[in-house]
């Protein structure tokens, strides 16, 4: 898939006058946004979970997860996502879960986010009553 940078605006979500905007690689590879943990902690974020990581070279890690509000202008929308606390001075990444939250996908051709219909339930939701638990 094709590279490309987005802009985004990341807020404190108690405090969102603390801020800051930065471009992002869009990676769709990556499960969780990945933000340098000096610039979450600049804005007021601070960790509050830890969770398994495995970086692009294959080795395992553990991260710190919050919460922020990201804004991503091209879409004209802002909404919480989770974030990892990068090490200081990392690519600032944006991954998976913001792409589905934000319900878009990655066109590398144009270099742009691009909406997509979100898919709710797969087959339960499909069908006109819950499948019967009696044997």
């Amino acid at each position: 898939m094709g590279m490309f940078q987005v802009r985004v605006s990341v807020a404190n979500p108690s405090e969102r006058s603390r801020f800051f905007e930065e471009d992002f690689w869009v990676d769709t590879g990556a499960l969780y946004s990945f933000i340098p943990e000096d610039r979450l902690k600049e804005i007021g974020i601070q960790p509050l979970l830890t969770r398994e990581l495995i970086l692009a070279d294959g080795r395992h890690d553990r991260g710190f997860l919050r919460e922020g509000v990201l804004t991503v202008p091209q879409l004209n929308e802002s909404l919480t996502c989770p974030v990892i606390f990068a090490p200081k001075d990392s690519l600032y990444l944006l991954g998976a879960t913001a792409l589905e939250n934000f319900g878009v996908q990655a066109d590398p051709i144009t270099q742009r986010l691009k909406p997509i219909a979100a898919v709710i339930g797969g087959f339960l939701a499909s069908a006109s009553q819950p499948p019967s638990t009696e044997i």
